[in-house]
């Protein structure tokens, strides 16, 4: 790994994902370049600088002459923040993806994780505190509320979501939820089925692609119609969705003892902490959830 050299020309710096590769040795016809993404995750663009002595020129030098890491192909470690087309000009917000704690579960307060009990004594033990909401892993149905995220702008400057509809072009219709697959896996909002994962990756990342048209169970209200509602702007949809742990998780002590740590919640437990990743298909939005599974000792 190192940087490009941003002293003169500038340099596009391109690499094949791991799939990408993959279907390049094959040599079997099955490679072909369909999509790109460009990011610029090592950008501050604070360092724009209207105010510079040397003119309007160099407003932007600093940017331009920040240290751009050279391209990799794993796909956890870049393209943190990928930019996104938009044609329109009279755009004056975006519209974000929020965790809606209202109506949803809510995270420990003290370290913002959402906590997961992966099986039936550490589910049933009442002395386990200081996990705020949890999910029920045991009974993943019993769980008092999903995970709820919203979708929408936050500001009422451009009207008030109660009577406004997020533009068509702007709401989300499909989504994406990336979760470490030796941890857990995704279930609708009411716990009631466990969603098939569109690919797993090299790095055991599998990844749910959600659409309101065919997994209408992940959805909730949209809109003008949503309650409980944590955007003052226009809605687009409501993802609802639960996380459960995985067979080695609820069965073994193997990944704590190997990938996490252990702690006293009231009991002595082990612990494993990951993120659930969700991002909307059509503006590139993404959030990352602080996830906790944790398993009493």
């Amino acid at each position: 790994m190192a940087f490009l050299d941003n002293s003169g020309d500038i340099i596009l710096d391109a690499v094949l994902t791991d799939t990408g590769r993959m279907r390049l040795a094959k040599g079997d016809g099955s490679f072909k370049i369909a999509k790109f993404a460009l990011g610029d995750d090592e950008i501050n663009y604070e360092l724009y600088n209207k105010n510079h002595a040397s003119g309007s020129a160099y407003y932007d030098i600093e940017i331009v002459q920040s240290p751009v890491l050279e391209a990799f192909t794993n796909n956890t470690s870049t393209l943190k923040s990928k930019l996104v087309t938009i044609s329109r000009t009279n755009l004056l917000y975006l519209p974000q993806i929020v965790n809606n704690t209202t109506v949803g579960l809510s995270s420990n307060s003290t370290n913002n994780i959402l906590t997961v009990l992966v099986d039936q004594a550490t589910a049933e033990d009442a002395t386990i505190t200081g996990t705020g909401d949890f999910v029920n892993g045991y009974r993943i149905g019993d769980t008092k509320s999903p995970i709820v995220m919203d979708q929408g702008i936050k500001s009422n400057a451009i009207g008030d979501g109660s009577s406004v509809v997020l533009d068509a072009d702007l709401t989300e219709t499909q989504f994406m939820i990336e979760i470490d697959n030796r941890f857990g896996n995704i279930w609708d909002g009411n716990g009631a089925s466990q969603a098939t994962p569109s690919f797993v990756d090299d790095d055991n990342v599998a990844t749910y692609y959600l659409s309101k048209s065919t997994n209408k169970n992940y959805f909730g209200k949209s809109g003008t119609s949503m309650s409980g509602d944590v955007l003052n702007g226009p809605r687009g949809n409501r993802l609802r969705f639960l996380v459960a742990p995985s067979v080695d998780l609820n069965s073994s002590t193997y990944l704590f003892t190997q990938l996490g740590s252990t702690a006293t919640l009231g009991a002595a437990v082990y612990q494993i902490d990951t993120t659930v990743r969700i991002t909307g298909v059509t503006t590139g939005y993404r959030v990352d959830l602080p996830i906790r599974f944790v398993k009493k000792q």
